[in-house]
């Protein structure tokens, strides 16, 4: 590709760290002057199975070998392989080694959008000039972080961000991967069905019954029948399987502040009319703090984390600011439905961003009752559900509603007064934001 070519369209790089949990304990023990290397000999993270993290977080490839594969008991994969090491997990660790990964990756180029602890997309084009090819660049990434942090990367390149999150998952680990729009064909229509980004396995196992087992069988068969069995996600896998992906980067800056809550799950969720009601939990408490705050959103996210720890996430722009619990949770009930591969639910999340002051004058869109636009991590739904949720007059009764509540809950304590759909959760608060 040369210099002109690369400026018709913006360059994305995914960098993934390679089994980040392994190999940040790796380098931890390494450091502590432990002359074995997890990442050398059969290994797995994992942990207390009484605090629900008995299973296997991370492997080593030569635990791989043995047939671990990750999220399966660690009982079972001791069975399997006798000698393996088992090295608990260390979050505030991991936290602090993604956190300078961030700060290194973001002094390359600050337009960074971290999706996960270890992982996070990049837009090379306003640094384009600096360097020879996005090749050479993602080459100099991938062997600073080796030298300067001591574990591997991989980095994927794209003119889509879906298809540089693809690439980044080809050959490991510490390479470097193209898959250009027009490379789709010959690199990624041969892949297996359960190889393509947010397929998860009863999605899998539905277009299998379709008699699609390749990428590229999605990507050539009838969008209409996709979605009639898949619903909108089918819509999303279709796209994804074409390499349409119109996201950008969302780079979230210092100033750019935003409220939310998450909640790991007391058991993992497999129906979405259970995961309704631990939406509607966290939307109460984000709305709560939004009002404590003086503060109306303007965008919500929905997060997913799956119970083999892999994260996702859905944002929206919504066609007025709120800070209503009612508006946050249907708003967040239409990402999850929309996002949500039917994978079990460890963790869910509710992010609020586009924060203003409540009491500056609202500026209402014309289009208001007709239009909303719909941002993700990953690209847009198309799905023409593009009605606000709820009208004016129901906004305006619902915001009296919320200030008596907020007055109960002032004067007699945040559980003084709860909704009955709140006695069907009791999870696990993870953090607030």
């Amino acid at each position: 590709m040369n210099r002109k070519e690369q400026h018709e369209s913006n360059i994305f790089f995914h960098i993934d760290v390679n089994s980040a949990f392994l190999s940040w304990s790796a380098v931890k023990r390494l450091n502590a002057g432990d002359s074995a290397d997890l990442r050398t000999i059969p290994s797995v993270i994992g942990g207390d199975s009484s605090k629900r993290h008995g299973i296997v977080l991370a492997k080593s490839i030569p635990a791989k070998a043995f047939g671990i594969t990750t999220g399966e008991p660690l009982a079972a994969a001791v069975r399997k392989c006798p000698s393996l090491v088992i090295e608990p997990p260390d979050h505030h660790y991991y936290s602090e080694q993604s956190r300078l990964l961030m700060a290194y990756l973001g002094s390359i180029c600050p337009e960074i959008e971290q999706v996960s602890v270890d992982e996070c997309y990049m837009d090379y084009t306003p640094v384009s000039a600096n360097y020879e090819s996005p090749e050479a660049a993602a080459d100099i990434i991938r062997t600073q972080v080796r030298e300067r942090f001591g574990y591997t990367v991989n980095v994927g390149i794209s003119d889509r961000k879906v298809l540089a999150k693809m690439a980044s998952d080809f050959e490991k680990p510490d390479k470097v991967h193209t898959l250009y729009l027009r490379e789709v064909p010959a690199k990624m229509w041969p892949l297996p069905i359960s190889d393509l980004f947010m397929c998860g396995k009863s999605s899998v196992h539905a277009l299998q019954n379709l008699g699609i087992r390749t990428i590229g069988e999605l990507a050539n068969a009838d969008p209409e029948v996709i979605a009639l069995n898949l619903k909108s996600h089918g819509r999303l896998l279709y796209d994804f399987a074409n390499g349409r992906d119109s996201s950008p980067v969302e780079t979230v800056h210092p100033d750019r502040k935003g409220v939310g809550n998450s909640t790991t799950l007391p058991r993992d969720l497999t129906e979405a009319r259970d995961a309704y009601p631990v939406l509607l939990s966290l939307a109460e408490s984000v709305a709560a703090r939004l009002r404590r705050a003086g503060k109306l959103c303007s965008s919500v996210s929905v997060e997913i984390r799956s119970s083999t720890f892999v994260n996702s996430s859905h944002q929206m722009l919504l066609p007025a600011p709120t800070d209503l619990a009612d508006e946050i949770y249907l708003y967040a009930r239409r990402l999850f439905d929309t996002l949500w591969n039917h994978d079990p639910i460890r963790l869910l999340g509710i992010r609020t961003t586009r924060l203003t002051n409540s009491g500056e004058p609202e500026q209402l869109d014309l289009f208001s009752l007709g239009l909303q636009q719909v941002s993700d991590t990953h690209p847009r739904d198309t799905a023409p559900e593009t009605a606000p949720v709820v009208s004016r007059e129901q906004s305006e009764k619902l915001r009296k509603l919320a200030a008596a509540m907020d007055s109960i809950r002032s004067r007699y304590g945040e559980n003084a007064i709860r909704r009955a759909s709140d006695r069907h959760f009791s999870g696990h608060a993870e953090k607030d934001t």
